[in-house]
């Protein structure tokens, strides 16, 4: 393809891909009450279990209606995610190789559910994050949450907990691009372990025990899981080397 066909192939992709977004936020701003209670959940708990008052305020006029906004553009994004990266994967395959795209498709079906799994984790341990950061306000006082902060802090957490569950997954494209071993992530268990303890102890009370573990485990198995696939990607790459050998020797 000629230059032009790229660009025009390329505005078709991003119009389709906009497109798909847009409508998602549409449904997004039809189910904007829903998620707005969800959010407040956390809130009304921290009320009950905290004997103190707790409310989101909403600052200037319009913050309402920024709020919502906000909201059907993050849920049409999540919900279009499947078009866009659809797009996104149509545009690029063209140009890569046959090994390239076995790869890039295992990438992207190995995660994306773990993305969305590791969001579902965020979500279950957000109540317990309120808790324990508002916990650390004198007794007596009123925690008032602005709309805007609160839902950038949720989005941050929900983030970057289904990061962390994606890492392991960049462990093993290091692995078969030849920049990490399996032994080198083997050797380093015990920093991950420490880590993974740290973050999920930071996620969660202290407790509530059964939370950390409960977001611990799929996390340690998953750096596992990753040198798992990383040592059977090295002996075959360790075979495949032997053999080549052994033909160059003949």
């Amino acid at each position: 393809m000629s230059l032009g066909a790229h660009l025009i192939e390329l505005r078709k992709r991003l119009f389709l891909a906009a497109l798909a977004i847009v409508l998602g936020s549409i449904a997004g701003f039809v189910v904007s009450d829903v998620v707005l209670a969800a959010m407040i959940r956390p809130i009304s708990e921290l009320a009950a279990e905290q004997d103190r008052n707790a409310s989101l305020n909403f600052t200037d006029v319009s913050s309402a209606f920024d709020l919502r906004i906000q909201i059907a553009f993050t849920v049409g994004v999540v919900i279009s995610s499947p078009v866009w990266l659809y797009q996104l994967w149509a545009f690029v395959m063209p140009g890569l190789k046959k090994n390239e795209k076995r790869y890039a498709i295992g990438f992207v079906a190995a995660a994306v559910p773990l993305f969305l799994a590791g969001c579902a984790a965020g979500w279950f341990v957000l109540p317990h994050m309120v808790t324990l950061l508002t916990g650390f306000a004198p007794e007596g006082t009123t925690a008032l949450l602005t709309a805007r902060s609160y839902f950038d802090f949720v989005l941050k957490l929900v983030l970057a907990i289904g990061i962390a569950f994606v890492l392991p997954v960049f462990l093993v494209l290091l692995n078969f691009a030849g920049v990490l071993t399996a032994k080198a992530i083997l050797k380093s268990w015990r920093i991950a372990i420490l880590a993974v303890t740290l973050f999920t102890a930071i996620a969660t009370p202290a407790a509530d025990v059964m939370s950390m573990f409960l977001l611990a485990i799929p996390m340690i198995g998953l750096y596992f899981a990753a040198a798992g696939i990383a040592w059977l990607h090295d002996r075959r790459a360790a075979r495949i080397a032997a053999r080549i050998d052994l033909e160059l020797a003949v």
